[in-house]
C-alpha cells in the first residue's frame, strides 16, 4: 500500500515539492556558511519525495546550543514559509477523499520543515519494539 501512495504522491506533488526542496540545499552548499540548511534539506527532499513508509525521529546523539540556534534561524528565515506552503498543499490534497493520505503526508513533513537540524529519518518499521527473548 505504501509503494502505491509514494507513487500517486510523487506524481501530485512530490517530484516537484522535492525539487524544491534540493534546489534550496544546492543554494545553501554555495554559500558556504549555510551548508548544514543544505544538508537538512537534502534529507527533506529525499523524505517528501517517498515519505511513505518513513518517519522522523530525534537525533539526540549530536543536538546543542548550535542545533537550537541554527533551528531558529532557519525557522524565521524559511521554515515558516514552507511550512504554510505545506498546509495550503494539504487543504487542497484533502478537498478529494483520494487525496487525504496525501494531504496528511504534507502534514507529517511540517514538523521538519520548521526544525531540521537534529533530526533523522528512519523507516516506520524500524521504530517497532523487538519482542525477541
Amino acid at each position: 500500500m505504501k509503494t502505491l501512495l509514494n507513487l500517486i504522491w510523487f506524481v501530485f506533488g512530490g517530484f516537484v515539492l522535492a525539487l524544491g526542496y534540493f534546489l534550496a540545499g544546492i543554494v545553501c552548499c554555495l554559500l558556504i556558511v549555510t551548508i548544514p540548511w543544505g544538508i537538512a534539506s537534502f534529507r527533506i527532499g529525499a523524505y517528501a519525495l517517498w515519505p511513505f513508509g518513513r518517519t522522523v525521529v530525534d537525533r539526540h546523539e549530536h543536538t546543542g546550543v548550535a542545533t537550537g540556534l541554527g533551528n531558529i534561524i532557519w525557522l524565521l528565515v524559511a521554515g515558516i514559509w514552507i511550512a504554510i506552503g505545506h498546509v495550503a498543499t494539504a487543504i487542497a490534497m484533502a478537498a478529494t477523499i483520494v487525496g487525504l493520505p496525501l494531504a496528511l503526508a504534507n502534514i507529517k513533513l511540517i514538523p521538519v520543515s520548521l526544525f531540521p537540524l537534529g533530526k533523522r529519518i528512519v523507516p516506520s518499521n524500524s521504530l517497532l519494539p523487538s519482542y525477541s527473548h
